[in-house]
Protein backbone atom coordinates (compact mmCIF):
# COMPACT_ATOMS: atom_id res chain seq x y z
CA UNK A 1 0.00 0.00 0.00
CA UNK A 2 1.39 3.47 -0.48
CA UNK A 3 1.01 6.43 1.52
CA UNK A 4 -1.50 8.44 2.11
CA UNK A 5 -1.88 11.80 0.66
CA UNK A 6 0.44 14.82 2.73
CA UNK A 7 2.48 11.73 3.84
CA UNK A 8 6.35 12.59 4.51
CA UNK A 9 8.18 9.77 2.20
CA UNK A 10 12.06 11.54 2.42
CA UNK A 11 14.17 13.83 2.78
CA UNK A 12 17.15 15.43 0.49
CA UNK A 13 19.71 17.65 1.88
CA UNK A 14 17.40 21.13 2.12
CA UNK A 15 13.82 19.23 1.51
CA UNK A 16 11.20 17.27 2.22
CA UNK A 17 9.25 15.05 -0.40
CA UNK A 18 5.90 15.06 0.81
CA UNK A 19 2.35 13.49 -1.32
CA UNK A 20 0.54 15.80 -2.62
CA UNK A 21 -3.10 16.88 -1.25
CA UNK A 22 -5.74 18.92 -2.96
CA UNK A 23 -4.69 21.58 -1.11
CA UNK A 24 -1.17 21.62 -2.53
CA UNK A 25 -2.74 23.06 -5.59
CA UNK A 26 -2.68 26.71 -4.34
CA UNK A 27 1.20 26.86 -3.96
CA UNK A 28 1.48 24.14 -7.41
CA UNK A 29 0.05 27.08 -9.23
CA UNK A 30 2.97 28.93 -8.44
CA UNK A 31 4.82 26.46 -11.04
CA UNK A 32 2.56 25.33 -13.30
CA UNK A 33 0.53 28.39 -13.61
CA UNK A 34 3.93 30.74 -14.63
CA UNK A 35 4.19 30.77 -18.47
CA UNK A 36 8.27 31.01 -17.64
CA UNK A 37 8.40 27.74 -15.77
CA UNK A 38 5.82 26.16 -18.34
CA UNK A 39 7.67 27.22 -21.19
CA UNK A 40 9.45 23.74 -22.06
CA UNK A 41 6.68 21.94 -20.94
CA UNK A 42 4.37 20.10 -23.54
CA UNK A 43 2.35 22.20 -25.11
CA UNK A 44 3.26 25.47 -22.68
CA UNK A 45 0.03 25.80 -21.05
CA UNK A 46 -0.39 27.08 -17.81
CA UNK A 47 -2.41 25.70 -15.42
CA UNK A 48 -4.87 27.28 -13.22
CA UNK A 49 -5.30 26.49 -9.72
CA UNK A 50 -8.41 24.48 -9.99
CA UNK A 51 -6.36 22.71 -12.94
CA UNK A 52 -3.83 21.62 -10.74
CA UNK A 53 -6.57 20.45 -8.11
CA UNK A 54 -7.50 18.10 -10.27
CA UNK A 55 -4.67 16.90 -11.38
CA UNK A 56 -3.63 15.95 -7.81
CA UNK A 57 -7.22 14.35 -7.35
CA UNK A 58 -7.65 12.50 -10.33
CA UNK A 59 -4.63 12.29 -11.78
CA UNK A 60 -1.84 11.71 -8.67
CA UNK A 61 -4.32 9.69 -6.90
CA UNK A 62 -4.96 7.24 -9.77
CA UNK A 63 -1.42 6.60 -10.54
CA UNK A 64 -0.36 5.90 -6.96
CA UNK A 65 -3.57 3.68 -6.93
CA UNK A 66 -2.80 2.02 -10.81
CA UNK A 67 1.08 2.27 -10.36
CA UNK A 68 2.42 3.12 -6.95
CA UNK A 69 3.76 6.29 -7.71
CA UNK A 70 3.19 9.27 -8.96
CA UNK A 71 3.82 13.49 -8.62
CA UNK A 72 4.99 14.42 -5.30
CA UNK A 73 5.63 17.99 -3.76
CA UNK A 74 9.19 19.07 -2.27
CA UNK A 75 8.65 21.37 0.51
CA UNK A 76 11.83 23.28 2.27
CA UNK A 77 12.41 21.55 5.71
CA UNK A 78 12.54 25.05 7.31
CA UNK A 79 9.31 25.72 6.23
CA UNK A 80 6.29 24.96 4.67
CA UNK A 81 6.70 26.46 1.44
CA UNK A 82 6.47 24.51 -1.82
CA UNK A 83 9.48 24.43 -4.06
CA UNK A 84 9.21 22.15 -6.56
CA UNK A 85 7.26 19.14 -7.94
CA UNK A 86 8.18 15.45 -9.33
CA UNK A 87 7.62 12.40 -9.57
CA UNK A 88 7.33 9.12 -12.09
CA UNK A 89 4.44 9.21 -14.45
CA UNK A 90 2.88 7.14 -17.70
CA UNK A 91 2.32 10.11 -19.87
CA UNK A 92 -0.04 9.20 -22.31
CA UNK A 93 -0.08 5.93 -20.93
CA UNK A 94 3.45 5.45 -22.46
CA UNK A 95 5.36 1.91 -21.65
CA UNK A 96 8.49 3.58 -20.06
CA UNK A 97 7.99 5.15 -16.33
CA UNK A 98 9.39 9.26 -17.13
CA UNK A 99 10.76 11.15 -14.27
CA UNK A 100 9.87 15.00 -14.62
CA UNK A 101 10.18 17.72 -12.38
CA UNK A 102 9.37 21.39 -11.91
CA UNK A 103 11.01 23.99 -9.70
CA UNK A 104 9.66 27.39 -9.40
CA UNK A 105 11.33 30.31 -10.94
CA UNK A 106 11.95 31.83 -7.86
CA UNK A 107 14.47 28.64 -6.93
CA UNK A 108 16.42 28.22 -10.29
CA UNK A 109 19.80 28.17 -9.91
CA UNK A 110 19.87 27.37 -6.34
CA UNK A 111 20.76 23.85 -7.06
CA UNK A 112 17.56 22.04 -6.09
CA UNK A 113 16.65 20.35 -9.74
CA UNK A 114 20.14 18.12 -9.23
CA UNK A 115 18.74 17.95 -5.13
CA UNK A 116 15.78 16.70 -6.15
CA UNK A 117 16.25 14.39 -9.53
CA UNK A 118 19.30 12.48 -7.81
CA UNK A 119 17.16 11.56 -4.89
CA UNK A 120 13.86 11.09 -6.86
CA UNK A 121 15.89 8.90 -8.75
CA UNK A 122 17.69 6.53 -5.85
CA UNK A 123 13.88 6.95 -4.42
CA UNK A 124 12.71 5.56 -7.30
CA UNK A 125 14.98 2.47 -8.03
CA UNK A 126 14.82 1.75 -3.70
CA UNK A 127 11.28 2.47 -2.72
CA UNK A 128 9.11 2.03 -6.08
CA UNK A 129 11.11 -0.86 -7.78
CA UNK A 130 11.72 1.51 -10.90
CA UNK A 131 15.35 0.60 -12.29
CA UNK A 132 15.23 2.23 -15.86
CA UNK A 133 13.28 5.31 -16.53
CA UNK A 134 13.32 8.25 -19.43
CA UNK A 135 13.32 12.15 -19.19
CA UNK A 136 11.97 13.91 -22.14
CA UNK A 137 14.00 17.08 -22.83
CA UNK A 138 13.24 19.86 -25.21
CA UNK A 139 16.49 20.65 -27.12
CA UNK A 140 16.92 24.33 -25.72
CA UNK A 141 16.16 23.48 -22.09
CA UNK A 142 20.34 23.14 -21.31
CA UNK A 143 19.74 23.39 -17.41
CA UNK A 144 17.42 20.38 -17.62
CA UNK A 145 20.25 18.57 -19.84
CA UNK A 146 22.51 19.42 -17.57
CA UNK A 147 20.50 18.12 -14.46
CA UNK A 148 19.38 15.08 -15.74
CA UNK A 149 22.92 14.37 -16.98
CA UNK A 150 24.52 14.48 -13.10
CA UNK A 151 21.96 12.19 -12.13
CA UNK A 152 22.86 9.65 -14.49
CA UNK A 153 20.94 9.83 -17.45
CA UNK A 154 22.38 9.87 -21.12
CA UNK A 155 21.07 11.25 -24.33
CA UNK A 156 19.65 8.03 -26.36
CA UNK A 157 17.89 9.50 -29.14
CA UNK A 158 15.52 12.57 -30.80
CA UNK A 159 11.74 12.49 -31.16
CA UNK A 160 9.99 13.89 -33.63
CA UNK A 161 6.49 15.09 -31.99
CA UNK A 162 3.23 15.06 -34.24
CA UNK A 163 3.49 18.74 -34.59
CA UNK A 164 7.40 18.19 -35.85
CA UNK A 165 8.90 19.94 -32.95
CA UNK A 166 12.11 17.90 -31.25
CA UNK A 167 12.16 15.98 -28.06
CA UNK A 168 15.42 14.59 -26.52
CA UNK A 169 14.60 11.08 -24.64
CA UNK A 170 17.32 10.66 -21.86
CA UNK A 171 17.44 7.25 -20.57
CA UNK A 172 18.61 6.21 -16.92
CA UNK A 173 18.92 2.45 -15.72
CA UNK A 174 19.72 -1.09 -15.79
Amino acid sequence: MFPVAGTSLFLTERLEARRLTADDAVEMVSIFGDVESMRFVGDSQVLSEEECRQWVVDVTERNFIQRGYGLIAFFSKDGDEMVACGGVFHPDQQPEPELMYWVRREHWGKGYATEIVKRLVEYAKDDWGIGHMIATIHPDNLPSQRVIAKAGFHHAEDRIDDDGSVTQVWVKGD
